[in-house]
Protein backbone atom coordinates (compact mmCIF):
# COMPACT_ATOMS: atom_id res chain seq x y z
CA UNK A 1 0.00 0.00 0.00
CA UNK A 2 2.71 2.53 0.42
CA UNK A 3 4.68 1.35 -2.52
CA UNK A 4 1.19 2.56 -4.95
CA UNK A 5 0.76 5.79 -2.77
CA UNK A 6 4.98 6.69 -3.66
CA UNK A 7 4.18 5.33 -7.11
CA UNK A 8 1.12 7.65 -7.23
CA UNK A 9 3.47 10.97 -5.96
CA UNK A 10 5.81 10.57 -8.15
CA UNK A 11 4.18 12.71 -10.98
CA UNK A 12 3.07 15.13 -8.71
CA UNK A 13 6.65 15.73 -7.25
CA UNK A 14 8.33 15.69 -10.42
CA UNK A 15 5.40 18.59 -11.51
CA UNK A 16 6.49 20.30 -8.16
CA UNK A 17 9.95 20.33 -9.18
CA UNK A 18 9.85 21.92 -12.43
CA UNK A 19 7.30 24.55 -11.06
CA UNK A 20 9.83 25.87 -8.60
CA UNK A 21 12.47 25.84 -11.10
CA UNK A 22 10.70 28.27 -13.36
CA UNK A 23 9.40 30.62 -10.50
CA UNK A 24 5.81 29.71 -10.72
CA UNK A 25 3.78 30.05 -7.37
CA UNK A 26 2.92 26.86 -5.65
CA UNK A 27 -0.72 27.69 -4.66
CA UNK A 28 -3.23 29.37 -7.06
CA UNK A 29 -5.65 31.80 -6.11
CA UNK A 30 -8.92 31.43 -7.23
CA UNK A 31 -9.99 32.91 -10.22
CA UNK A 32 -5.99 32.14 -11.13
CA UNK A 33 -7.09 30.48 -14.34
CA UNK A 34 -8.92 33.32 -16.19
CA UNK A 35 -5.84 35.31 -14.93
CA UNK A 36 -3.35 33.49 -16.72
CA UNK A 37 -5.42 32.75 -19.77
CA UNK A 38 -5.97 36.41 -20.01
CA UNK A 39 -1.80 36.59 -19.70
CA UNK A 40 -1.20 34.42 -22.23
CA UNK A 41 -4.00 36.80 -24.70
CA UNK A 42 -1.41 39.34 -23.67
CA UNK A 43 1.84 37.98 -24.56
CA UNK A 44 0.69 36.66 -27.87
CA UNK A 45 -0.73 40.54 -29.00
CA UNK A 46 2.47 41.81 -27.75
CA UNK A 47 4.00 39.27 -30.54
CA UNK A 48 1.53 40.02 -33.55
CA UNK A 49 2.05 43.95 -32.64
CA UNK A 50 4.97 45.11 -30.84
CA UNK A 51 4.20 48.40 -28.56
CA UNK A 52 6.35 50.28 -26.33
CA UNK A 53 5.76 48.79 -22.66
CA UNK A 54 5.69 52.09 -20.22
CA UNK A 55 5.59 51.65 -15.85
CA UNK A 56 3.02 53.49 -14.82
CA UNK A 57 2.60 57.43 -14.27
CA UNK A 58 4.29 57.62 -10.74
CA UNK A 59 7.25 55.60 -11.51
CA UNK A 60 7.83 57.03 -14.82
CA UNK A 61 7.78 60.61 -12.81
CA UNK A 62 10.30 59.07 -10.00
CA UNK A 63 12.54 57.80 -12.15
CA UNK A 64 12.87 60.98 -13.99
CA UNK A 65 13.35 63.29 -11.27
CA UNK A 66 16.37 60.23 -10.17
CA UNK A 67 17.75 61.10 -13.37
CA UNK A 68 17.26 65.12 -13.58
CA UNK A 69 16.44 66.43 -10.22
CA UNK A 70 13.28 67.37 -8.95
CA UNK A 71 11.49 69.55 -11.26
CA UNK A 72 10.41 72.76 -10.65
CA UNK A 73 7.40 73.89 -9.29
CA UNK A 74 4.52 75.05 -11.87
CA UNK A 75 2.84 78.45 -11.54
CA UNK A 76 -0.71 77.32 -10.60
CA UNK A 77 -3.21 78.18 -13.52
CA UNK A 78 -5.00 81.63 -13.99
CA UNK A 79 -8.35 82.13 -12.48
CA UNK A 80 -11.06 81.46 -14.96
CA UNK A 81 -12.56 84.75 -16.16
CA UNK A 82 -16.64 85.00 -15.42
CA UNK A 83 -17.93 87.42 -17.82
CA UNK A 84 -21.83 88.58 -17.32
CA UNK A 85 -24.07 90.74 -19.42
CA UNK A 86 -24.04 94.33 -17.36
CA UNK A 87 -26.94 95.18 -20.23
CA UNK A 88 -27.55 95.48 -24.18
CA UNK A 89 -23.99 95.47 -25.48
CA UNK A 90 -22.17 95.22 -21.84
CA UNK A 91 -19.96 92.36 -21.18
CA UNK A 92 -17.78 93.10 -17.05
CA UNK A 93 -15.77 90.20 -15.53
CA UNK A 94 -15.96 89.56 -11.65
CA UNK A 95 -12.27 90.13 -9.92
CA UNK A 96 -10.89 86.68 -8.86
CA UNK A 97 -9.04 86.72 -5.68
CA UNK A 98 -5.33 87.95 -6.68
CA UNK A 99 -6.46 89.58 -9.47
CA UNK A 100 -3.04 91.49 -9.95
CA UNK A 101 -4.85 94.47 -12.09
CA UNK A 102 -6.46 95.87 -8.44
CA UNK A 103 -3.24 96.23 -7.01
CA UNK A 104 -2.33 99.01 -9.80
CA UNK A 105 -5.33 101.21 -8.37
CA UNK A 106 -3.14 102.32 -5.29
CA UNK A 107 -0.09 102.76 -7.39
CA UNK A 108 -1.04 105.02 -9.60
CA UNK A 109 -2.92 107.10 -6.82
CA UNK A 110 0.14 107.12 -5.27
CA UNK A 111 3.63 107.75 -7.49
CA UNK A 112 3.86 110.81 -10.14
CA UNK A 113 6.22 109.01 -12.00
CA UNK A 114 4.61 105.76 -12.50
CA UNK A 115 1.88 107.85 -13.75
CA UNK A 116 3.95 109.74 -15.89
CA UNK A 117 5.94 107.20 -17.01
CA UNK A 118 2.66 104.57 -18.12
CA UNK A 119 0.98 107.42 -19.14
CA UNK A 120 -1.75 106.37 -16.71
CA UNK A 121 -4.32 108.18 -14.25
CA UNK A 122 -6.81 107.19 -11.56
CA UNK A 123 -10.27 108.66 -11.39
CA UNK A 124 -12.74 108.05 -8.55
CA UNK A 125 -16.34 108.52 -8.53
CA UNK A 126 -19.25 108.98 -10.44
CA UNK A 127 -18.98 112.79 -11.87
CA UNK A 128 -15.49 112.88 -12.27
CA UNK A 129 -15.71 109.53 -14.62
CA UNK A 130 -18.99 111.04 -16.57
CA UNK A 131 -17.08 113.92 -16.88
CA UNK A 132 -13.99 112.52 -18.53
CA UNK A 133 -15.58 110.01 -20.57
CA UNK A 134 -17.97 113.04 -22.26
CA UNK A 135 -14.76 114.85 -22.57
CA UNK A 136 -13.17 112.12 -24.52
CA UNK A 137 -10.89 110.68 -22.10
CA UNK A 138 -9.78 107.25 -23.03
CA UNK A 139 -10.86 104.57 -20.37
CA UNK A 140 -8.80 101.65 -20.25
CA UNK A 141 -10.04 99.55 -16.89
CA UNK A 142 -13.05 100.28 -14.47
CA UNK A 143 -13.34 98.95 -11.38
CA UNK A 144 -17.37 99.21 -10.23
CA UNK A 145 -18.73 97.59 -7.22
CA UNK A 146 -22.40 97.41 -8.33
CA UNK A 147 -23.83 97.17 -12.02
CA UNK A 148 -26.25 99.75 -11.31
CA UNK A 149 -23.40 102.32 -11.54
CA UNK A 150 -22.64 101.11 -15.89
CA UNK A 151 -26.13 102.46 -16.19
CA UNK A 152 -25.43 105.88 -15.44
CA UNK A 153 -22.40 105.99 -18.07
CA UNK A 154 -21.89 106.53 -21.44
CA UNK A 155 -22.55 103.50 -22.97
CA UNK A 156 -20.43 103.70 -25.90
CA UNK A 157 -17.51 104.60 -24.07
CA UNK A 158 -17.69 101.44 -21.56
CA UNK A 159 -18.20 99.25 -24.64
CA UNK A 160 -13.89 99.33 -25.26
CA UNK A 161 -12.87 99.12 -21.99
CA UNK A 162 -12.16 96.21 -19.59
CA UNK A 163 -15.01 96.19 -17.09
CA UNK A 164 -14.40 94.64 -14.01
CA UNK A 165 -16.72 94.11 -10.89
CA UNK A 166 -15.38 93.61 -7.07
CA UNK A 167 -16.46 93.70 -3.96
CA UNK A 168 -17.93 97.54 -2.53
CA UNK A 169 -15.27 96.76 0.47
CA UNK A 170 -12.17 96.33 -1.76
CA UNK A 171 -12.98 99.79 -2.77
CA UNK A 172 -13.51 100.86 0.23
CA UNK A 173 -9.66 99.94 1.32
CA UNK A 174 -8.48 101.43 -2.10
CA UNK A 175 -10.06 104.97 -1.53
CA UNK A 176 -8.85 107.68 0.87
CA UNK A 177 -12.71 108.99 0.81
CA UNK A 178 -14.58 109.34 3.53
CA UNK A 179 -17.72 108.26 2.10
CA UNK A 180 -16.44 105.69 -1.93
CA UNK A 181 -19.03 105.75 -4.57
CA UNK A 182 -17.66 102.20 -5.51
CA UNK A 183 -16.53 103.58 -8.97
CA UNK A 184 -12.89 103.53 -9.80
CA UNK A 185 -10.89 104.06 -13.42
CA UNK A 186 -7.93 103.85 -14.76
CA UNK A 187 -7.45 106.39 -17.45
CA UNK A 188 -4.94 107.53 -20.41
CA UNK A 189 -3.75 110.27 -19.19
CA UNK A 190 -5.13 113.26 -21.32
CA UNK A 191 -4.08 115.13 -23.65
CA UNK A 192 -5.51 118.98 -23.65
CA UNK A 193 -5.16 119.30 -27.62
CA UNK A 194 -7.23 115.87 -28.13
CA UNK A 195 -10.19 116.83 -25.32
CA UNK A 196 -13.64 117.65 -26.51
CA UNK A 197 -14.36 120.36 -23.69
CA UNK A 198 -18.08 120.97 -23.41
CA UNK A 199 -20.03 123.34 -26.05
CA UNK A 200 -21.26 126.01 -23.14
CA UNK A 201 -17.72 126.38 -21.99
CA UNK A 202 -16.03 126.95 -24.89
CA UNK A 203 -19.68 129.47 -25.99
CA UNK A 204 -18.40 131.30 -22.82
CA UNK A 205 -14.68 131.61 -22.78
CA UNK A 206 -12.40 134.39 -22.39
CA UNK A 207 -9.54 135.87 -23.38
CA UNK A 208 -8.46 135.35 -19.89
CA UNK A 209 -5.37 133.11 -19.67
CA UNK A 210 -4.26 131.96 -15.94
CA UNK A 211 -0.53 130.97 -14.93
CA UNK A 212 0.47 129.00 -12.00
CA UNK A 213 3.77 129.99 -10.44
CA UNK A 214 5.02 127.19 -7.95
CA UNK A 215 1.76 125.99 -6.44
CA UNK A 216 2.47 123.10 -4.52
CA UNK A 217 -0.96 122.19 -2.41
CA UNK A 218 -2.98 119.98 -4.46
CA UNK A 219 -6.30 121.33 -2.30
CA UNK A 220 -4.99 125.16 -3.88
CA UNK A 221 -4.49 123.93 -7.19
CA UNK A 222 -7.33 122.16 -7.50
CA UNK A 223 -9.99 125.04 -6.20
CA UNK A 224 -7.81 127.37 -8.45
CA UNK A 225 -8.90 124.95 -11.67
CA UNK A 226 -11.93 125.23 -10.71
CA UNK A 227 -12.52 129.10 -10.18
CA UNK A 228 -10.73 129.41 -13.47
CA UNK A 229 -13.13 126.73 -15.40
CA UNK A 230 -16.18 128.89 -13.43
CA UNK A 231 -14.59 132.41 -14.61
CA UNK A 232 -14.14 131.24 -18.36
CA UNK A 233 -10.32 130.76 -18.49
CA UNK A 234 -9.09 130.02 -21.80
CA UNK A 235 -6.54 127.68 -20.31
CA UNK A 236 -4.52 127.54 -17.53
CA UNK A 237 -0.40 127.82 -17.83
CA UNK A 238 1.44 125.50 -14.63
CA UNK A 239 5.12 125.82 -14.48
CA UNK A 240 7.67 123.49 -12.77
CA UNK A 241 7.91 123.16 -9.41
CA UNK A 242 3.69 122.78 -9.09
CA UNK A 243 2.20 120.02 -7.99
CA UNK A 244 0.46 117.22 -10.50
CA UNK A 245 -2.95 118.33 -11.70
CA UNK A 246 -3.22 114.69 -12.15
CA UNK A 247 -2.73 113.76 -8.44
CA UNK A 248 -5.83 112.60 -6.75
CA UNK A 249 -6.63 115.11 -4.00
CA UNK A 250 -5.91 117.94 -7.30
CA UNK A 251 -8.89 115.80 -8.85
CA UNK A 252 -10.99 115.97 -6.33
CA UNK A 253 -10.96 119.70 -5.43
CA UNK A 254 -10.68 120.56 -9.19
CA UNK A 255 -14.19 118.89 -9.45
CA UNK A 256 -14.26 118.30 -13.09
CA UNK A 257 -12.46 121.44 -14.05
CA UNK A 258 -9.51 119.15 -15.81
CA UNK A 259 -12.46 118.59 -18.48
CA UNK A 260 -13.28 121.95 -18.81
CA UNK A 261 -10.89 124.01 -20.00
CA UNK A 262 -7.30 123.07 -21.16
CA UNK A 263 -4.18 122.83 -18.49
CA UNK A 264 -0.73 122.38 -20.24
CA UNK A 265 1.42 121.50 -17.15
CA UNK A 266 5.20 121.07 -16.05
CA UNK A 267 6.54 124.34 -18.35
CA UNK A 268 9.73 126.32 -17.86
CA UNK A 269 9.40 130.06 -18.23
CA UNK A 270 11.67 129.89 -21.29
CA UNK A 271 8.61 128.21 -22.97
CA UNK A 272 5.48 129.89 -21.42
CA UNK A 273 5.76 132.89 -23.90
CA UNK A 274 5.18 130.42 -26.93
CA UNK A 275 1.93 129.39 -24.96
CA UNK A 276 0.55 132.71 -25.30
CA UNK A 277 -1.37 134.97 -27.37
CA UNK A 278 0.66 137.43 -29.44
CA UNK A 279 0.35 140.40 -28.15
CA UNK A 280 -0.74 139.51 -24.53
CA UNK A 281 -0.36 141.56 -21.17
CA UNK A 282 0.50 139.56 -18.54
CA UNK A 283 -0.28 140.70 -14.76
CA UNK A 284 0.77 139.28 -11.05
CA UNK A 285 -1.64 138.99 -8.24
CA UNK A 286 -0.47 140.34 -5.56
CA UNK A 287 -1.44 141.62 -1.97
CA UNK A 288 1.10 144.51 -1.11
CA UNK A 289 -0.75 147.96 -1.01
CA UNK A 290 0.86 150.05 -2.98
CA UNK A 291 0.44 153.09 -0.48
CA UNK A 292 1.23 151.08 2.40
CA UNK A 293 4.91 151.58 2.47
CA UNK A 294 7.60 153.19 0.73
CA UNK A 295 10.28 152.12 -1.35
CA UNK A 296 12.83 152.09 1.20
CA UNK A 297 10.87 150.64 3.80
CA UNK A 298 10.29 147.58 1.34
CA UNK A 299 14.21 147.03 0.79
CA UNK A 300 14.60 147.54 4.67
CA UNK A 301 12.12 144.65 5.37
CA UNK A 302 13.80 142.66 2.63
CA UNK A 303 17.26 143.13 3.83
CA UNK A 304 16.36 141.95 6.83
CA UNK A 305 14.18 138.75 6.21
CA UNK A 306 15.43 135.11 5.32
CA UNK A 307 15.95 135.77 1.82
CA UNK A 308 13.20 134.51 0.78
CA UNK A 309 10.16 136.34 -0.97
CA UNK A 310 6.82 136.29 1.22
CA UNK A 311 3.34 135.61 -0.38
CA UNK A 312 3.04 137.29 -3.49
CA UNK A 313 5.65 139.95 -2.78
CA UNK A 314 8.62 141.41 -5.36
CA UNK A 315 11.56 141.94 -3.49
CA UNK A 316 15.34 141.69 -4.89
CA UNK A 317 16.48 138.14 -3.42
CA UNK A 318 19.74 136.75 -2.31
CA UNK A 319 20.61 133.16 -3.08
CA UNK A 320 23.44 130.64 -4.02
CA UNK A 321 22.64 129.68 -7.87
CA UNK A 322 22.08 131.89 -10.44
CA UNK A 323 18.24 131.93 -11.70
CA UNK A 324 18.16 134.79 -14.42
CA UNK A 325 20.56 136.29 -16.33
CA UNK A 326 20.07 140.14 -14.67
CA UNK A 327 21.48 138.64 -11.98
CA UNK A 328 24.96 140.13 -10.31
CA UNK A 329 27.33 138.26 -7.59
CA UNK A 330 28.07 140.67 -4.44
CA UNK A 331 31.37 140.04 -2.70
CA UNK A 332 30.43 137.71 -0.06
CA UNK A 333 29.81 135.35 -3.07
CA UNK A 334 25.70 135.41 -2.77
CA UNK A 335 23.90 136.15 -6.12
CA UNK A 336 21.58 139.02 -6.12
CA UNK A 337 18.57 138.77 -8.21
CA UNK A 338 17.33 142.36 -9.42
CA UNK A 339 13.32 142.48 -10.04
CA UNK A 340 11.55 145.20 -12.05
CA UNK A 341 9.25 147.48 -10.50
CA UNK A 342 5.90 147.04 -11.86
CA UNK A 343 3.20 149.78 -11.97
CA UNK A 344 0.89 148.53 -9.29
CA UNK A 345 -2.63 149.10 -8.64
CA UNK A 346 -6.02 147.71 -6.59
CA UNK A 347 -7.43 144.38 -8.35
CA UNK A 348 -11.02 146.59 -8.58
CA UNK A 349 -9.32 149.24 -10.81
CA UNK A 350 -9.63 148.77 -14.93
CA UNK A 351 -6.59 146.68 -16.09
CA UNK A 352 -8.17 143.99 -18.21
CA UNK A 353 -7.37 144.17 -22.07
CA UNK A 354 -8.00 141.87 -24.15
CA UNK A 355 -6.06 139.24 -24.09
CA UNK A 356 -4.39 139.03 -20.82
CA UNK A 357 -2.99 136.66 -18.41
CA UNK A 358 -2.84 136.67 -14.84
CA UNK A 359 -0.27 134.92 -12.71
CA UNK A 360 -0.98 133.87 -8.97
CA UNK A 361 2.63 132.91 -6.80
CA UNK A 362 2.63 130.14 -4.76
CA UNK A 363 1.88 129.60 -1.30
CA UNK A 364 5.50 129.71 0.38
CA UNK A 365 7.93 131.68 -2.00
CA UNK A 366 5.26 133.89 -3.67
CA UNK A 367 5.92 135.06 -6.99
CA UNK A 368 9.24 133.89 -8.89
CA UNK A 369 11.66 136.43 -10.56
CA UNK A 370 10.76 135.31 -13.82
CA UNK A 371 7.09 135.89 -13.77
CA UNK A 372 7.70 139.41 -12.43
CA UNK A 373 10.39 139.66 -15.42
CA UNK A 374 7.53 138.27 -18.00
CA UNK A 375 4.97 140.78 -16.91
CA UNK A 376 7.72 143.53 -16.97
CA UNK A 377 8.43 142.49 -20.93
CA UNK A 378 4.57 142.72 -21.68
CA UNK A 379 3.85 146.17 -19.91
CA UNK A 380 2.16 143.97 -17.17
CA UNK A 381 0.68 145.27 -13.78
CA UNK A 382 0.84 144.54 -10.12
CA UNK A 383 -3.01 143.99 -9.38
CA UNK A 384 -2.94 144.57 -5.31
CA UNK A 385 -5.90 142.96 -3.06
CA UNK A 386 -5.80 144.85 -0.58
CA UNK A 387 -5.74 143.20 2.86
CA UNK A 388 -5.86 144.28 6.57
CA UNK A 389 -2.10 145.52 8.17
CA UNK A 390 -0.71 142.85 10.16
CA UNK A 391 -2.54 140.21 7.94
CA UNK A 392 0.33 138.37 5.94
CA UNK A 393 -0.90 137.21 2.87
CA UNK A 394 -3.95 135.53 0.87
CA UNK A 395 -4.67 132.13 0.14
CA UNK A 396 -3.00 131.69 -3.50
CA UNK A 397 -6.60 129.72 -4.24
CA UNK A 398 -8.58 133.14 -3.14
CA UNK A 399 -6.27 135.47 -4.57
CA UNK A 400 -6.84 133.86 -7.99
CA UNK A 401 -10.50 133.72 -7.68
CA UNK A 402 -10.57 136.92 -6.61
CA UNK A 403 -8.82 138.55 -9.48
CA UNK A 404 -10.02 136.37 -12.39
CA UNK A 405 -13.68 137.09 -11.46
CA UNK A 406 -13.03 140.57 -11.02
CA UNK A 407 -11.49 140.24 -14.83
CA UNK A 408 -14.52 138.56 -15.72
CA UNK A 409 -16.88 141.46 -14.74
CA UNK A 410 -14.53 143.79 -16.49
CA UNK A 411 -14.52 142.09 -19.88
CA UNK A 412 -18.37 141.84 -19.81
CA UNK A 413 -19.09 145.20 -18.69
CA UNK A 414 -17.24 146.40 -21.59
CA UNK A 415 -18.32 143.95 -24.53
CA UNK A 416 -21.86 145.45 -22.40
CA UNK A 417 -19.79 149.32 -23.37
CA UNK A 418 -19.24 148.38 -27.33
CA UNK A 419 -22.71 146.60 -27.69
CA UNK A 420 -24.32 150.13 -26.57
CA UNK A 421 -22.05 152.06 -28.93
CA UNK A 422 -22.60 149.99 -32.01
CA UNK A 423 -26.76 149.84 -31.33
CA UNK A 424 -27.84 153.33 -29.37
CA UNK A 425 -31.15 153.63 -27.73
CA UNK A 426 -33.53 155.50 -29.61
CA UNK A 427 -35.59 157.73 -27.72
Amino acid sequence: MTQARATAAAPKMAALSVSLARGRPLLRPAGAPEAAAGARRWARALRRSPVRVLPPQKERGAAAEARQGPAEPRPPPPPAVERRSGGPGLWYERAAAGDRRLGKVVTIAKSRKFRDHHGKVLLEGHRLIKDALEAGAVLQTLFFSAVGHLKELPEAELKRADLVKVKFEDIKSWSDLVTPQGLIGIFSKPDHAKMAYPAAQLTNSLPVVLICDNIRDPGNLGTILRSAAGAGCEKVLLTKGCVDPWEPKVLRAGMGAHFRVPIIANLDWESVPSNLPAGIQVCVADNKDPDAQTEAEFMSRSASSSGAVSSNLQAPVKSKPKAHPSESEDGEGMTSVCVPELAAQHYYESWVQTPVAVVVGGETQGLSPEALHLAASTGGKRLVIPVVPGVDSLNSAIAAGIVLFEGKRQLLWRHKQEERQKFPLVG
